[in-house]
């Protein structure tokens, strides 16, 4: 009988996807959760256990039978915590984890990148099987400006005309799932795009057309937007780190476009108009 699959962060967007598409496939995952309340639609259909990275007990205790791990870290202090987690699942005797990292993590030119790239050289150096998703921006990041697109129909990023070739998070979720339940994906590191790179501008005219009303894209400075998430109560680190990426997505870093999904999933990724599609009603 094949080993338990360990899903961490089922709470959160890629987590989330992984452990819906895992229950899809008639497979139970364990899910390490640190409010089991917040997790009541896997109640039944995954065994939960109450813990975190952090805490090193509950670690040990979600590793035990652990034949394959699905690791998200946690912001600004996920490095520290997702080291942990290699070790107790090199104890634990785990054989595969596939890790969620960041676009160009093995460059270590963005920040995000730099933080995650120590826990991959960890992974390299543990003598366990692993499996590396490298996705750029996610498309449902559009939902932290749910609120602006509501009230004033427009949205505000210091991005310019820098294109960003976003990602359908089920499409990340479902690379997951193939890489924890069918073999061939150790010692790979996946780039995971969608299949256009778009700019603010572009991604405005999307929604206006999914939602049947006009929707802006507004550049704004810089300093405008980081007082804006400094405001809002964002770890200053953090806000360091996205003024980064939001850098990098201006200058045209990040519109780099893969065939990744295609081959690993067989079909080409979800586009930005289906996604704008299918949660239209969330920016009504």
């Amino acid at each position: 009988m094949a080993g338990t699959i360990l899903v961490t962060g089922a709470t959160g967007t890629i987590g989330g996807e992984v452990t819906r598409q895992l229950i899809a496939k008639g497979v139970r995952p364990r899910l390490l959760v640190r409010d089991p309340a917040k997790a009541r639609e896997f109640e039944g259909k995954a065994e939960l256990v109450k813990g975190d990275l952090g805490d090193a007990a509950s670690l040990e205790r979600a590793m035990q039978g652990v034949e394959k791990l699905f690791l998200v870290g946690a912001g600004v202090d996920g490095q520290v915590l997702e080291a942990k987690a290699v070790d107790a699942a090199k104890k634990a005797g785990v054989k595969h984890v596939v890790k969620l990292s960041v676009l160009g993590a093995q460059e270590e030119t963005l920040a995000f990148g730099r933080w995650h790239r120590p826990v991959e050289k960890k992974l390299e150096a543990s003598g366990l099987a692993w499996t590396f998703l490298r996705p750029v921006n996610f498309m449902s990041n559009m939902f932290n400006n749910v609120d602006s697109i509501k009230g004033q129909g427009a949205f505000y990023q210091p991005t310019g005309d820098g294109k960003t070739s976003v990602i359908d998070p089920a499409d990340i979720g479902a690379v997951a799932v193939k890489a924890l339940t069918e073999p061939g994906h150790e010692g790979k590191a996946y780039t995971l795009t969608g299949p256009q790179a778009l700019s603010g501008a572009e991604q405005a005219a999307v929604l206006t057309k999914a939602l049947g009303r006009e929707v802006k894209f507004v550049d704004v400075p810089p300093e405008a937007a980081k007082q804006a998430m400094a405001g809002s109560g964002i770890p200053p680190v953090y806000v360091d780190a996205l003024m980064d990426l939001l850098a990098n997505m201006k200058a045209g870093q990040t519109a780099v476009v893969t065939d990744t999904v295609r081959k690993v999933l067989g079909r080409e990724p979800g586009t930005f108009e289906d996604w704008a599609r299918r949660h239209a009603a969330a920016f009504r």
